[in-house]
């Protein structure tokens, strides 16, 4: 990351913009587990490869989307909150992606930082919390706050207008092709937590507790 530190020194970044699962959190085998045990019940599937591809989507949208796609009816909301709290029972099992965890505690204080998530907020806080990194982002952007969301630049685009820093300043850690291109339709640079981190591969096979 060291050509962000460039950028920083150079003022040409003034202001620092995190996705959460799968960027700060290491999440997404964790919500492929929700998912599962969420969906099989009522009788949607979801394949690991197509969980990754909406990565960055909110959890009713991507419901929707199954639903409609598989020709089966389900409880949206009812369901949402089933695999959201499914994914809570898993909060003690979340770890940091602790190079870019690190990378932000670094700049603590120095510039302004927060965070864009296609998660629900509430979520999103609750994992941060677990972290211990709350304190280290000023704005939290969470499924709610837009009317859009990834790859549309809104929730990025939320969060430098909180934080005060034009979007142009400002560079977006993320690590799904959805985030990236929301990232780059802000007008954002970005750095793509994939090249230093690659999240445990889980099958549908693998006993769930």
């Amino acid at each position: 990351m060291n050509e962000i530190i460039d950028l920083i020194e150079n003022q040409q970044v003034r202001g620092l913009i995190f996705d959460c699962d799968g960027t700060l959190a290491d999440t997404m085998p964790l919500h492929f587990l929700a998912w599962h045990e969420s969906l099989r019940r009522v009788g949607l599937q979801f394949d690991e490869d197509l969980f990754y591809s909406y990565a960055g989507q909110p959890t009713d949208y991507i419901i929707s989307e199954l639903s409609r796609d598989q020709g089966v009816e389900v409880d949206v909301s009812s369901l949402t909150i089933e695999k959201e709290q499914a994914f809570l029972d898993r909060l003690a099992d979340v770890k940091p992606i602790e190079p870019v965890v690190d990378f932000a505690k670094k700049f603590k204080g120095k510039l302004p930082m927060g965070v864009g998530s296609g998660g629900l907020r509430d979520v999103v806080q609750q994992i941060l919390g677990h972290l211990q990194v709350s304190e280290l982002f000023s704005a939290v952007v969470g499924a709610e706050d837009t009317q859009l969301h990834k790859p549309e630049p809104d929730v990025f685009l939320e969060v430098a207008r909180r934080l005060g820093v034009d979007p142009a300043a400002c560079i977006v850690f993320e690590d799904a092709d959805l985030g990236v291109e929301a990232a780059r339709r802000a007008g954002m640079r970005y750095f793509d937590v994939r090249t230093i981190h690659t999240p445990r591969r889980i099958t549908a096979s693998t006993p769930q507790r």
